[in-house]
């Protein structure tokens, strides 16, 4: 049997198989931040992997990004999560919310009270946010003071509080993909001279102290952390990936997972997995342009003990039932990229499963 399809625990998630589904954002939740019936039907239809990370989730009303995504900082966002976690346990399924402050990345008219984005320093970032029918060139963020950072960590431990009481297995704090804690991280998006920048450990201090809270709040066998080092998405550079990474991995306590984004470099890759010693789930891309992650690919990652468990994006939004495809050796469904953003069912819930 492919060892793909073992069980493995991570902190104290069991996982029936090693394959996450990986976040993706789709951008159907309710204005004002709840999942939908829709959003437990999505979810409850892929719970044959072995893990699933929900969509970026804010965990405070600034760190919205973007239009229609969800959140965990109200009574009402927490209360429409239950059906969600439900509906994925009764289907045999686990799954954690990811905690997710955009930052920067982002714009007054895009959330639900228009709250101005906000980032280590008062670095605008290259590109634009859109907006149905419109495209937003991304404000000068508001600086964070010291103050606001300990707001904002305090932000992530109450979401991942409230993502239990919603009956999430656990959390996943994000510091990748160019959002909030990524920007911390990154020298041309952090120009602070105060302890939380210049250095990479002034510079990795925001992570540590929200992934140390988030430990505090929910237990550290219930918490992952996302990092994409070297990803330039979202203008962001690290100069220095290679000396920031072992700097960061070195502070953090014990964890269920860290889940790492691989961005074509191999090679840090492994410098990563050599610094850290706990459970690795890995989105492989070892190339530039490798593209979605295939079934082969994630066979060869388990097979060369690079990681844990393995994280797919697109084959998961487009096979439901992808566990039972890659054990038939396919076929697999086309993804339909116009619907990927926003909209009803379609492209959401109605790809089929193998007959």
């Amino acid at each position: 049997m492919s060892r793909l399809f073992t069980p493995t625990t991570l902190g104290k998630i069991p996982l029936a198989n090693r394959l996450v589904m990986a976040p993706m954002t789709r951008n159907r939740a309710t204005p004002d931040g709840r999942a939908t019936a829709l959003t437990a039907e999505y979810y409850a239809q892929r719970a044959g992997a072995g893990l699933i990370i929900t969509e970026g989730v804010h965990p405070d009303a600034v760190g919205q990004g973007f239009i229609d995504t969800p959140g965990l900082h109200t009574d009402a966002q927490v209360a429409s999560w239950r059906p969600v976690t439900e509906a994925v346990h009764r289907a045999g399924g686990r799954i954690v919310a990811q905690l997710m402050h955009a930052g920067r990345i982002g714009h007054p008219d895009l959330n639900h009270e228009g709250h101005h984005p906000v980032a280590p320093s008062p670095v605008r970032a290259a590109g634009r946010a859109y907006a149905p029918g419109r495209a937003l060139e991304y404000p000068v963020p508001r600086e964070l003071t010291a103050d606001d950072i300990a707001r904002t960590v305090e932000g992530f431990a109450r979401a991942a509080r409230n993502a239990v009481d919603a009956g999430f297995d656990g959390v996943e704090v994000h510091a990748g993909n160019g959002f909030l804690l990524h920007q911390f991280l990154a020298d041309n998006a952090n120009r602070r001279t105060d302890s939380y920048g210049g250095s990479p450990t002034g510079r990795s201090r925001a992570v540590v102290e929200t992934v140390d809270a988030v430990a505090e709040a929910v237990g550290a066998d219930r918490v992952g952390l996302r990092i994409s080092p070297a990803n330039p998405y979202n203008d962001i550079a690290e100069s220095d990936a290679a000396d920031l990474y072992p700097v960061l991995l070195s502070a953090l306590p014990p964890l269920a997972f860290l889940h790492v984004g691989e961005t074509g470099d191999r090679g840090l890759t492994a410098l990563v997995r050599s610094a850290w010693s706990g459970s690795l789930i890995l989105n492989p891309h070892p190339v530039p342009d490798a593209g979605p992650v295939t079934p082969e690919r994630a066979e060869e990652t388990i097979e060369g003990g690079l990681a844990e468990a393995v994280s797919l994006a697109t084959l998961f939004l487009a096979n439901p039932d992808l566990p039972d495809r890659i054990r038939a050796g396919g076929p697999y469904n086309t993804p339909d990229r116009p619907t990927f953003y926003g909209g009803d069912h379609r492209g959401y819930t109605d790809y089929p499963a193998l007959a």
